[in-house]
């Protein structure tokens, strides 16, 4: 083998594998972006305060927080709805660690739009779970956050969403799909929940999924650019390592 096979053989076995895919589609007239992680593989991790304890706040000062870790952002979206203070509204996990428990009111927008769940990572698993469920088991995971309300629970959708919703917003959402893969998807116009819930079952065959946000989600991928008008509490991301 020449020098310079060698050299490129040995610098591709140094790059981490990444299994991440990001591609745009359609869905009963309506647009979504959508990016498939395969917990195995990528390095998907939930992100909140920087060292000082402070919100991140934005998906610009975590990638620069990354970039002196000589680490690369790969993707990033909100994590799920929040209270004043940047501070997670519902059960907020990192690296094991409990830093918000789990929510259990009954009112509050959205999110008690009950049922609601949990979206976790466990090694190289990852799944949603109706808060009940979640609260019921022994699930000990390295990231985890609450939010609501559920999209599809075991192949139902939530049995308040209405085919003939006038609510039109822009939605995004996380699903754990065939296979154990996870898409995330945000619309790129305004949605019901309905049809936004219908999209991960039947476009994305995703058995279980979870909502995420509104009007403030927005999706970072190093193609898509950052497209950020609101500040978030916790982060969900993907890097290189």
């Amino acid at each position: 083998m020449r020098p310079l096979a060698v050299l490129t053989a040995f610098l591709m076995a140094c790059v981490p594998a990444q299994a991440i895919s990001s591609q745009g589609l359609t869905y009963r007239g309506a647009a979504y972006f959508v990016v498939t992680v395969q917990p195995g593989e990528d390095k998907l991790r939930l992100s909140w305060q920087d060292v000082s304890g402070q919100p991140y706040g934005t998906v610009a000062a975590l990638r620069s927080a990354l970039a002196v870790q000589g680490r690369q952002l790969l993707f990033a979206t909100n994590s799920g709805i929040y209270a004043p203070g940047l501070r997670p509204l519902g059960l907020h996990v990192q690296r094991g660690e409990i830093l918000v428990g789990l929510n259990r009111a009954r009112s509050g927008g959205n999110f008690a739009l009950l049922p609601n769940g949990v979206f976790w990572v466990q090694g190289t698993k990852a799944g949603v779970n109706e808060s009940r469920v979640y609260a019921a088991s022994n699930l000990k995971p390295d990231y985890a956050s609450q939010s609501g309300p559920l999209l599809v629970q075991g192949g139902t959708l939530h049995p308040s969403f209405n085919a003939g919703s006038v609510s039109l917003k822009l939605r995004s959402g996380v699903g754990v799909c065939k296979g154990g893969v996870v898409k995330f998807a945000i619309s790129e116009g305004a949605v019901n929940f309905y049809d936004f819930a219908r999209f991960f079952r039947d476009s994305l065959s995703c058995p279980d999924a979870l909502y995420l946000d509104g009007s403030i989600s927005t999706v970072y991928t190093p193609g898509r650019g950052d497209r950020q008008l609101a500040l978030y509490a916790g982060i969900w991301a993907v890097t290189d390592r």
